[in-house]
């Protein structure tokens, strides 16, 4: 599996449609325009009207002579937040996509106890990355919504993060609890979580996947490393997704695989009612694209 494939993989679904909040964005109109070419779902459009007809017109011309995009005007980027939530709420369309809003406000929506997405659920970030030279995708979390996950928390977005894993393919993902090391420390809490975690699995409180830790990186995705501090383990060196245990470790790690791996990577806020497209404004197009996909594939599952 890799994010091409991962691409051919949300095409199979054809009723997809993706509610987008302040579409007025030209990197976000890019990757709508290359999902419409590849057929990968339809897109209701929420935001400045004549805004979003101008960039269309301006760069792809396509997007206002198919069927498969919806542009819906609305006055504020609140407005565009709300309309697009209560779209995927209506199950008028099965994932959401962050545009030219900010976080907080397209968050508020989500959240919001009337109209929004809550499951009850803790929300997480769940990014696949491509990595040149490394044989499969790679999962990372939770790099952008959880500052310091609590022992439940990381149960939690361990579910997230295997729901994701097993919508693309991996139906039995192994799981590494990261740490700075591969031994318990009681003076690290990242080992101590890890641990429980670990033991929480092996009892059935946390299923559908493997879970062995704690872990340090280079244990976790070299079965080489692995083997030379003799670490028998069914996760060491083969780990699927990679539970970091801050937001600083996987904000480090995230932007590390980017700039100096020159990774590919989509990424999706997980455990609310439906995916959410939450990119970065500055994520290529294609990152986009990539993001689009993994929504496409988790709503289906």
């Amino acid at each position: 599996m890799d994010l091409e494939t991962l691409i051919n993989q949300a095409t199979q679904w054809e009723e997809a449609t993706v509610a987008v909040a302040a579409a007025e964005d030209a990197e976000v109109l890019e990757a709508v325009s290359m999902a419409v070419e590849r057929k990968m779902a339809k897109f209701l459009l929420y935001g400045h009207k004549e805004k979003i007809e101008t960039i269309i017109e301006t760069s792809h011309p396509n997007l206002l002579k198919t069927e498969s995009v919806k542009i819906l005007h609305t006055d504020s980027n609140k407005e565009s937040a709300e309309e697009a939530v209560k779209a995927v709420k209506n199950n008028n369309a099965n994932a959401l996509m962050k545009g030219n809003v900010a976080t907080a406000i397209i968050l508020k929506a989500v959240l919001n106890k009337e109209f929004g997405l809550r499951t009850g659920n803790v929300l997480s970030h769940v990014a696949a990355f491509e990595v040149p030279g490394y044989d499969r995708l790679i999962l990372v979390t939770d790099a952008a919504m959880n500052i310091a996950p609590e022992l439940e928390q990381k149960v939690q977005i361990i579910n997230n993060a295997v729901g994701i894993a097993r919508s693309i393919g991996v139906d039995y993902p192994k799981v590494a609890p990261i740490a700075a090391v591969e031994v318990v420390n009681p003076n690290m809490q990242a080992t101590l979580d890890a641990a429980i975690l670990t033991q929480m699995n092996k009892r059935g409180q946390i299923a559908q996947c493997i879970v062995d830790g704690p872990l340090a990186l280079d244990n976790a995705v070299s079965i080489e490393a692995a083997e030379h501090k003799k670490i028998s383990s069914e996760v060491a060196g083969k780990a699927d997704i990679l539970l970091v245990p801050t937001i600083e470790a996987g904000n480090a790690l995230y932007k590390s695989l980017m700039y100096f791996a020159k990774a590919k990577v989509g990424a999706v806020i997980a455990g609310a009612k439906a995916p959410i497209v939450l990119t970065s404004r500055a994520d290529s197009a294609k990152s986009k694209l990539y993001s689009l996909a993994l929504a496409i594939c988790s709503a289906k599952k």
